[in-house]
């Protein structure tokens, strides 16, 4: 598990996911750099313990020093994912953050182990034309500033292909088939970026995508909300992080949440990456349904307008923006009564939102039945109540009225008075 130490002050920590990228990265770092390599994986809920344990293995194969698993899941969750879901949060209304978001908690675990182990250098496999080298070194920065930051693949702007010859030249044989999809997996969904994703036309094919359709039928799934919280799915009881990983191995099966997500990036170029997010997707959909049925006129709309900044500056790395925490402040204090159940049904590639539950709900009133019945108001109410509605638009029409007569008049006046 271990190599002879040099004494020389030469320890480097290596954000390792077990991809190409980092692959290469060790090698690198041992070879050409002559570093003590000390290998680590931030497991925010997107693995098993067969998939840490597997990549333990690759990494020692590799050459790590030492190599360790930071667990994350539950801190991801109830400092990132649980305001997600508070604010419907949908980049673009497309890209629900699902690796956006837990680059911060990443970047923070390693930063803080790397002090830990008293790294002399801190490692990444970002590229130079990404968001993640921003929100790995702006972290880094703020928490380890005292630790020197390598990007062997940034630095040495490398291709793919290069990568794998690399390897190759050190007795790591990959299969290119395999390796060319930079897949990246976490509680809140997977992205996938290759070939395709780096022009404008071209789609992701079927195998590229890590959950394939199993399913054909349909199923309905019943989710559980408290206080905004997802706390239950098919009327059992559960933990958030339980909720969200059960209800992605039911509708992944489905071929659910898949989408390509276009968008700005940090450093200002347009970027393209393809995600599957079945669980993500479903439950900020639900809800929002939910929200829908719950939550006043107002509540919805700045709701809107905060969640759109909040997940923006989440997306850009901005997660210890003080104002961030006010958001969150603001968002948690709306989900008050965001309490019942929704009903989901599931079919291959989509899902539809059947209706919802809750002691809540403002349709539930005495007031009316919207397109039905009114109950406290008469129809004399509202003759009067559209009549003062119309007021402003009234004043508004006249006084243009008036101008464009007065305009017209003297436009006629001045054309007699040439005409004689």
């Amino acid at each position: 598990m271990s190599q002879n130490k040099s004494s020389k002050s030469n320890k480097v920590l290596l954000a390792f996911s077990g991809g190409l990228d980092t692959s290469y990265c060790i090698k690198y770092l041992i070879h050409e750099k002559n570093l003590e390599v000390h290998t680590a994986i931030v497991n925010t809920g997107g693995f098993s313990e067969e998939e840490l344990q597997a990549i333990e293995q690759k990494a020692i194969d590799l050459g790590s020093f030492h190599h360790t698993t930071l667990e994350v899941t539950k801190e991801y969750y109830d400092k990132i994912i649980k305001y997600l879901i508070f604010g419907n949060v949908l980049r673009n209304n497309t890209y629900p953050l699902s690796v956006s978001a837990e680059r911060t908690y990443q970047a923070i675990a390693l930063a803080n182990y790397a002090t830990k182990i008293e790294a002399d250098y801190i490692a990444h496999g970002s590229t130079g034309a990404g968001n993640d080298q921003v929100r790995f070194d702006l972290v880094f920065q703020l928490i380890a500033p005292q630790i020197e930051i390598l990007t062997p693949i940034r630095e040495q702007k490398l291709s793919r292909e290069q990568e794998v010859a690399y390897l190759k030249s050190h007795g790591v044989e990959l299969d290119w088939e395999k390796a060319k999809y930079s897949i990246n997996k976490g509680l809140w969904g997977t992205s996938v970026g290759g070939a395709e994703t780096l022009t404008s036309h071209k789609p992701l094919p079927e195998e590229a995508y890590p959950s394939q359709l199993v399913n054909n039928g349909n199923e309905t799934v019943t989710l559980e909300f408290e206080n905004g919280e997802i706390c239950g799915i098919n009327n059992k009881k559960m933990n958030p992080v339980k909720v969200i990983q059960t209800l992605e191995d039911i509708a992944n099966k489905y071929a659910i949440g898949r989408d390509t997500h276009v968008g700005d990036t940090i450093i200002g170029i347009k970027g393209r990456v393809g995600f599957e997010a079945a669980a993500a997707s479903i439950i900020i959909k639900a809800h929002h349904t939910l929200e829908k049925h719950t939550l006043s006129k107002w509540q919805m709309y700045w709701k809107e307008q905060l969640s759109n900044w909040y997940g923006m500056f989440i997306h850009e790395s901005q997660y210890f923006e003080p104002v961030m925490r006010n958001i969150e402040t603001f968002l948690e204090d709306s989900q008050k009564n965001v309490t019942g159940k929704v009903f989901v049904e599931l079919a291959p590639y989509r899902f539809v939102i059947e209706g919802i539950e809750s002691d809540f709900d403002l349709m539930k009133s005495d007031f009316g039945e919207y397109g039905e019945m009114n109950k406290n108001w008469s129809g004399d109410d509202v003759k009067g109540f559209t009549k003062i509605l119309g007021n402003s638009l009234q004043i508004f029409n006249q006084v243009q009225n008036k101008v464009q007569t007065k305009a017209q008049n003297k436009a006629q006046q001045k054309q007699q008075k040439n005409g004689k």
